[in-house]
Parts: C-alpha cells; sequence; structure tokens
C-alpha cells in the first residue's frame, strides 16, 4: 500500500490548514490544534517523491510517549492521540526560536568545530575535542525558525537583545530544555541508547510558556547506542547511530544534497520498503514496544470519525 503525500481531512468546526514538510496542522475554532503526522519523508529542506508506510504513526506515537513521559516537567500542548497518526491540542503562540540542546560535539556542531570555531549561539566549546566527544556539560544552541530556508544559529544575547523572546520566558526555556534533554537521556538510557542532541519548540498559552510539536524522535533527535560507544570512540571509528541519517548518507551517495539542478534518486518499491524497515527498528528500540502496522492501513474515513468522536468529548 503506497503511503500517502498528502493528507485531506475534514474535522468538525475546522477553520484553517497548513501543510508543513511532513505534518499537517487543522485549526479547530480558536484554541485547538489538529497535527497530522503524515508519512511524507523530508532530507535537506527537500520533501522526497514518496511517502513511508507508518512513518508518520510511527513518529507521532513515539512523541506522545515523550510528551506525556515529561509532563510533570512542563506543560506541553498534547491533549490526546485519537488515531496513531494524530495529536489534537491546545493551540498556542510559537516563540521563533528552536532550543537546540547538543550533549555531544556531532553533526552542525562538530562542522563549525573542524573549521575552527570555539564558540557557538556564544557558547564556548572547549578545545582539544574529537568527534562525537561528550561535551562536559550539555549546550544550548538556538536557532531562528525561518518560514523559508533554513534556519540560523543565534545567541541567547541576541535574542534578548533582538526581543525576540522576551527574557523571562527565555530564561524558562531555557530551564524546560534542560530538564527535558535530561529526563530523555535517562529514557535513553534504559533503552541501551545514548541522546545526542535534540530541539524543542515552545510556545505560549494563557500566558505560560508551553512545550510544543514533536519532541524526542529520530527525526528531532540524534541517537547513539550505548553498546561500544567508548571502544569506537577510543579508536576513532564511527559511531552507531539511530536516526534518518541513513536517509541521507543515501542520497548523498547518490548525488543528491538539494542542490539546484540535482534530483531525488529513484526511490524503488524496495528502496521506501527498506526505509519503512529502518523506521519500524528505531520505533521498536526507542520504545520497547512493537509497531502494530495496522496503523499503516486506517482508512480517511476511521481517522475522521475517531478523531471526530474525541472532539465530542471536549
Amino acid at each position: 500500500m503506497e503511503a500517502p503525500a498528502q493528507t485531506d481531512y475534514s474535522f468538525p468546526n475546522q477553520s484553517s490548514v497548513y501543510n508543513g514538510k511532513v505534518r499537517d496542522v487543522y485549526g479547530i475554532g480558536e484554541d485547538l490544534l489538529i497535527m497530522v503526522a503524515s508519512d511524507r519523508i523530508s532530507a535537506f529542506d527537500v520533501i522526497l517523491p514518496k511517502g513511508i508506510p507508518g512513518k508518520g504513526a510511527m513518529l507521532n506515537l513515539i512523541a506522545g510517549k515523550f510528551l506525556e513521559a515529561t509532563s510533570d516537567i512542563c506543560p506541553n500542548w498534547l491533549m490526546a492521540t485519537p488515531a496513531a497518526n494524530v495529536a489534537v491540542g491546545h493551540r498556542c503562540e510559537p516563540f521563533m526560536v528552536e532550543m537546540v540542546i547538543r550533549g555531544y560535539l556531532t553533526g552542525h556542531a562538530w562542522r563549525e568545530y573542524k573549521s575552527g570555531q570555539r564558540v557557538l549561539c556564544g557558547v564556548s566549546m572547549p578545545d582539544g575535542m574529537k568527534e562525537h566527544d561528550r561535551f562536559p556539560e550539555p549546550i544550548i544552541t538556538p536557532a531562528t525558525k525561518a518560514e523559508e530556508g533554513h534556519d540560523e544559529d543565534i545567541s541567547r544575547e541576541d535574542i534578548l537583545a533582538q526581543g525576540i523572546v522576551p527574557a523571562a520566558h527565555y530564561l524558562k526555556m531555557e530551564e524546560y530544555t534542560r530538564a527535558l534533554f535530561q529526563r530523555g537521556t535517562e529514557m535513553a538510557d534504559e533503552k541501551g541508547l545514548i541522546l545526542v542532541d535534540t530541539k524543542y519548540e515552545f510556545g505560549l498559552k494563557d500566558g505560560a510558556v508551553m512545550l510544543m510539536d514533536e519532541i524526542h524522535t529520530p527525526d528531532s533527535s540524534r541517537y547513539f547506542y550505548s553498546d561500544g560507544y567508548e571502544e569506537r570512540q577510543a579508536n576513532g571509528e564511527v559511531q552507531k547511530q539511530l536516526s534518518k541519517e541513513f536517509v541521507r548518507e543515501w542520497l548523498i551517495e547518490n548525488g543528491f544534497q538539494g542542490k539546484e539542478g540535482q534530483s531525488v534518486p529513484e526511490m524503488t518499491p524496495d528502496r521506501v520498503e527498506m526505509i519503512a524497515s529502518r523506521y519500524r527498528e528505531l520505533y521498536e528500540k526507542i520504545t520497547g514496544e512493537a509497531f502494530d502496522r495496522s496503523a499503516e492501513s486506517l482508512s480517511k474515513e476511521e481517522i475522521e470519525n475517531r478523531t471526530a468522536e474525541y472532539l465530542k468529548t471536549l
């Protein structure tokens, strides 16, 4: 069954629709949002031509699990998950900053470090580190949320000086970010994983800072396997990762990095199934539960009906 590229639902009291790269967001009246995690997959800010069966459900269920497990740390937007790929929650006024937190010198931080930089988003990084080394303590490296194109690094000082986020709210976001990352690290450790880095998005609801969107999913976070991490690091070997990095690596190997004039390589049925099987592996490792593949075959009518029945309870 081919994964649909676009969702087209109709919910009671629907007031707006926004199609993101992966999620479609339906406004319900003035106070609620329905976020549908589609099976679309993106890389290098490009939506790939074929969806991945079950991917939306898997990411939505992972996010729901972590939002529930961290609700004692800070309030979050989620109210219910009436279908595997559907989340219903509070509409917030988003802050235009993503809170990126890094426990390890990996990815963008490593690329900056390798080029000679020792300050990232106003935060100092120690000399003498190797790729994938652990920071003495996690660092917060915020990014502006771009409407189009790439997000840009920004320091705490510039966020406050430019008035992008009021100081009291920003300090609360930092406090929540560190506490959420600590909880995520502990939960990952229980599954034999290392939470390397991740990002959180926050908004304002009734004057309070609230956690929004997904958290600790393989699309928003990077994980390493704990077993063998120290040995691989000591020997200068590549770390075993649990993220969608394997999709980016396949694209790069086939000459695609989202640049002008480049074409996405053919996504054969075998390639789509390989990516889907890797996402199931990610899901099952992170949650410790088998993925119920019946979620892949829910019809549009079933999803609309389940969501409408939940909305009636409010």
